[in-house]
């Protein structure tokens, strides 16, 4: 944290109050201070504004005047005489906020507005207000929509009129090989989607979703990717509980492991989510379920433990922050995806730890079934909709399955 002595006595301080930025530097540094930054990534921070400033001095540029375009500038100039890190851009562009919040230069200007994205703002609220998406998913439709309308030309509602089946059938033949299979499928049912709104909200006549083939799933007939109890123990077993993060990763790890939550589910974990009188908790899951679920002792001791000695102070009612300032709670599934691959990385499994921490999930239910509960019990605990998502699992309890083979009439073989 940034302290008076620092503010009075650094030399990186002096140089800024005698620069351009001077009279504002104050409004940097408590925004700094407010987000809980270390004096070392402050120090950081602070020399690559007051090399900023230094540089508008040399070339003359009005404070006034200073927009992305001339920070963008300044870094391609400064790439030339030492190394780029990320961290440098994200320094500016706080700065400009910072300034513009104080009127000291002008508001970013927008670029001029996509047309498309009227099409997708009133999608947008056909799927929030009938269908009941979330953000989230709203936006995955979205980002498989954009492409489409650019390919194949459309900007306003009167250019829907001209689309045919034709032209949707040839632009997934022409994209179902971009990536795997299971991202074909999910651009195939998102155009689906919004094919059945064009023809139901009158923007087309005809329904041109049978013209989008299925396009078929490869793994149907694979086992689901798991881990043996032993092998989720040593990733448990890994996490070094002597740090902070160490601490946190495990308490994530074990939300995973012991109870099966999705990644998403525990990156959206709050607070307030918490009854520890009653011992359970909330859980915000796929379409906006919400569903109550036991905190076995193990886990919530390793919370608890998070809570207590490592949760850094913060404004965000999340559960799970980040381990570096700003203090802020994962922003969706990616976070915990990377807490858990690394850990499976650093346990030196290897094979499934491309799954990320969906393979806790299927780890839990192949554990379960071979101890011994029943499919419908583990549904329940995963909070499946339907039998046949959970009856999956049971492809892999193959020493259950042997028991329901016939003798092979041909003898031993």
């Amino acid at each position: 944290m940034i302290t008076d002595v620092y503010v009075n006595r650094s030399r990186v301080m002096r140089s800024l109050r005698t620069g351009p930025l001077g009279e504002h530097i104050h409004l940097y540094i408590d925004q700094l201070q407010q987000g809980g930054y270390s004096l070392t990534t402050s120090h950081r921070l602070l020399s690559i504004v007051r090399d900023f400033g230094f540089w508008l001095g040399a070339t003359g540029a009005g404070l006034a005047d200073t927009q992305e375009a001339t920070v963008a500038q300044y870094l391609t100039e400064r790439s030339r005489h030492r190394p780029r890190f990320r961290g440098d851009a994200l320094a500016l562009a706080r700065l400009l906020s910072i300034l513009r919040e104080a009127n000291v230069i002008a508001q970013r200007v927008v670029p001029s507005r996509d047309p498309r994205e009227d099409l997708c703002e009133a999608y947008s609220r056909y799927m929030a207000r009938q269908r009941g998406l979330a953000p989230s998913s709203i936006a995955s439709h979205l980002w498989f929509l954009r492409p489409f309308l650019q390919e194949l030309g459309i900007a306003k509602d009167a250019d829907l009129v001209r689309l045919s089946g034709r032209e949707v059938l040839l632009y997934v033949e022409r994209h179902a090989g971009d990536s795997g299979a299971t991202t074909a499928r999910i651009m195939c049912s998102r155009l689906r989607v919004f094919l059945r709104y064009l023809h139901a909200e009158g923007f087309i006549t005809a329904d041109l979703t049978t013209a989008i083939p299925s396009i078929r799933r490869p793994t149907e007939g694979s086992l689901p990717s798991f881990m043996p109890i032993d092998q989720v123990q040593r990733v448990l077993d890994g996490c070094d509980q002597s740090t902070a993060t160490g601490r946190r990763d495990y308490a994530i790890l074990m939300l995973l492991a012991r109870l099966g939550l999705r990644a998403n589910e525990v990156a959206r974990l709050s607070l307030d989510d918490f009854d520890w009188r009653a011992g359970q908790f909330t859980v915000r899951g796929k379409g906006r379920k919400i569903a109550t679920m036991p905190l076995p002792h193990d886990v919530g001791a390793a919370i608890a433990s998070y809570l207590q000695r490592d949760r850094p102070r913060s404004d965000t009612r999340r559960l799970f922050l980040l381990a570096v300032a700003p203090y802020s709670g994962f922003k969706g599934a990616p976070g915990i995806q990377t807490v858990a691959r690394s850990a499976i990385k650093r346990a030196g499994i290897a094979g499934p730890g491309r799954r990320g921490s969906h393979i806790f999930r299927h780890s839990l239910a192949t554990g379960l079934l071979r101890s011994g509960a029943s499919l419908t019990e583990i549904g329940q605990l995963l909070r499946h909709e339907q039998q046949d998502t959970t009856r999956i699992y049971a492809k892999v309890d193959l020493d259950s399955l042997r028991t329901l083979g016939l003798p092979w009439l041909g003898g031993e073989q």
